[in-house]
C-alpha cells in the first residue's frame, strides 16, 4: 500500500501510474507526466537527512480513477480511497473555521463514493503552537475538527480514524486521508488515556483520534497515528529527545502487540514499519536518530527507509514524535 522513495527529482515514472492513489512529497518537487492520473501534495517540511526529496506514494491494487467531489481531490479504485483538501484559514474565518470546513467537505466527499470509512488522517496546521485568543492554535483545530466530526455524525470518541497532527510554517491547513470501503478496527494503548478522553486541561475539545487503526481490506496494515512520550495524558521527559524517543518506541511496541493480537498472530514487528520521526529542533537529530537505531536495528528496512522530517509537535515540550505503517507478514 504505501512505497516510500528517494530521489533528487522524485521521479515516479518507473511506477504503473494507474495503480498510485496518491504522492505526498518531503522536501522538494516531483516530476510527473501530463498523463499521469495521481494526486500529488507538496507538504512543506524540510528533509533533515537527505537532500533528495522524499515522496510516500499510496499504491491501490487496481487501476484507480481521479476524481473531485465536494470540493476535495479524491483517487480511488472503489476499494481504497486516497485524498487530499488545502484550506486558507483566512479565506474560512480562522483555524477552527477552517478544520471544520475542511473535514466536513471531507466527509461529504467520502459519503459519495464507495469508501466510506476513513483509515488515517494526516494534519499539517500552520504554527500549532502559537496563541490564538487565549487557546493554543491546536486547540483550536481540535474544536473545528471534532464539530466536523459531529456534525456528520462521524465516530469523533471511540471508533475514530487514526491521525496525527503536525506544525508547519505554511499559510493554508493541508489535510490528506486515506478511507476504504470496509471499516477497520481501532487500537488503543494500554499506557494511555485515549485522547478523546483528555481531561479539559487540554482545551474544551479532545483531540480526535484512535492511537492507531488496522485496515484489513486486502493484506491487513496498520496505520499508527503520531505517538510521543506520553504516558496516561502526561508528557514525560521534558528536555530530553533521547529519553522521549525512547519512552515513545515502548508506546509503538504496545500499540504493534495490540494488533498482533487482534489478528492472533505476530504478524507485525517494529523493525518491518515504516517511520515519519518528526523532529522539533534539527540539533536534537543526531541524539534522537541514534535512539530510534536502537529501537529498530542498525540493519532493518526501518532504519533504512525512516524519513525524519523539522516539524512542530502538538505540545510544546514534545521534541519527538513518530508514526508508522505496516502490511502484516
Amino acid at each position: 500500500m504505501l512505497r516510500r522513495q528517494f530521489a533528487r527529482n522524485a521521479h515516479l515514472q518507473e511506477l504503473d501510474a494507474a495503480c498510485v492513489l496518491g504522492a505526498v512529497c518531503f522536501g522538494g518537487a516531483t516530476e510527473r507526466s501530463h498523463r499521469d492520473p495521481r494526486i500529488e501534495l507538496a507538504i512543506p517540511l524540510d528533509l533533515l537527512e537527505h537532500e533528495r526529496a522524499c515522496v510516500d506514494v499510496w499504491l491501490s491494487a487496481a487501476p484507480a480513477r481521479v476524481e473531485r467531489i465536494a470540493g476535495v481531490d479524491v483517487a480511488t479504485d472503489d476499494e481504497l480511497l486516497f485524498g487530499c483538501v488545502l484550506t486558507d484559514e483566512r479565506a474560512a474565518g480562522g483555524l477552527r473555521a477552517a478544520a471544520r470546513q475542511a473535514y466536513a467537505a471531507i466527509f461529504g466527499a467520502l459519503d459519495g463514493t464507495q469508501c466510506i470509512h476513513p483509515l488515517r488522517f494526516w494534519n499539517y496546521v500552520p504554527r500549532i503552537n502559537q496563541p490564538l485568543d487565549g487557546l493554543e492554535r491546536y486547540r483550536h483545530f481540535n474544536i473545528g475538527r471534532q464539530e466536523a466530526f459531529l456534525a456528520a455524525r462521524r465516530a469523533a470518541f471511540a471508533g475514530a480514524p487514526a491521525a496525527s497532527a503536525i506544525g508547519t510554517e505554511a499559510d493554508q491547513l493541508a489535510i490528506y486521508f486515506l478511507a476504504a470501503k470496509e471499516a477497520p478496527t481501532s487500537i488503543e494503548n494500554p499506557r494511555q488515556i485515549s485522547a478523546y478522553h483528555y481531561p479539559s486541561e487540554y482545551g474544551p475539545r479532545s483531540p480526535t483520534f484512535s492511537r492507531a487503526t488496522l485496515a484489513r481490506n486486502g493484506r491487513p496494515t496498520l496505520f499508527i497515528s503520531g505517538t510521543a512520550s506520553i504516558v496516561g495524558h502526561r508528557s514525560m521527559h521534558p528536555g530530553d529527545p533521547t529519553a522521549q524517543t525512547a519512552e515513545t518506541f515502548v508506546n509503538l511496541r504496545a500499540l504493534v502487540q495490540s494488533a498482533n493480537t487482534k489478528l492472533a498472530r505476530s504478524a507485525l514487528a517494529l523493525e518491518h514499519l515504516v517511520y515519519t520521526v518528526y523532529v522539533r529542533h534539527a540539533a536534537d537529530l543526531a541524539l534522537i536518530r541514534r535512539q530510534f537505531v536502537v529501537e529498530v536495528g542498525e540493519h532493518s528496512a526501518a532504519a533504512l527507509n525512516a524519513t525524519f522530517l523539522r516539524g512542530d509537535i502538538c505540545r510544546a515540550e514534545l521534541l519527538v514524535e513518530i508514526e508508522a505503517t505496516g502490511t502484516a507478514a
